[in-house]
């Protein structure tokens, strides 16, 4: 096997693990509570916060590939992932420490929430192999690749960001300060 061949099969393996190791990790730890803890109710803003960026990063990045900025765009794509693992920990922190919160509408409107909600967790899952996947594309410089897989990262890591306010716009009245 050529040298590029085993890199590319041991980063294959390595999203493969990551892939299934984060959802795995996080449903365990999401139903865990540290005893005595003081709950981090600051932190749902902050990590929705955290989600709006990363869209508006995500969008930028396009934008600057678009137009030729490769540079730009690596960094801003980097960011984004960065941010990403930053509102995971966040999140996790959050409901470690804090009971979760249920929705309190009702009628129509929460029909829309469960499905926001439920199409939110189903595609942050999705989207873990699709980001490294797509960004391995581009750090082993196959960028017809990178640009095939980008094409259908893009678009669900743009939901996954914007439904990560929504879901947090929608909720937040009933959080429990």
């Amino acid at each position: 096997m050529e040298a590029n061949e085993q890199r590319e099969k041991r980063i294959r393996t390595w999203i493969t693990i990551i892939s299934i190791a984060i959802p795995v990790v996080v449903a365990l730890l999401f139903g865990y509570k540290i005893p005595n803890a003081e709950p981090l109710s600051f932190l749902p803003p902050i990590y929705a916060c955290i989600n709006g960026l990363t869209a508006v990063l995500l969008v930028w990045a396009v934008i600057a590939i678009k137009n030729g900025k490769r540079e730009l765009h690596q960094k801003l794509m980097t960011t984004c992932i960065v941010l990403s693992a930053l509102f995971l920990v966040m999140y996790v922190a959050y409901h470690m420490t804090s009971d979760s919160t249920k929705f309190g509408g009702d009628g129509f409107v929460q029909y829309i929430y469960f499905f926001i909600l439920i199409t939110h967790i189903a595609l942050s899952i999705l989207v873990i192999p699709l980001v490294l996947v797509t960004y391995s594309k581009a750090y082993l410089k196959e960028f017809d690749k990178h640009r095939k897989w980008a094409k259908f990262t893009f678009p669900i890591w743009l939901y996954v960001a914007i439904t990560g306010v929504v879901v947090y716009l929608m909720i937040s009245p009933y959080y429990v300060h």
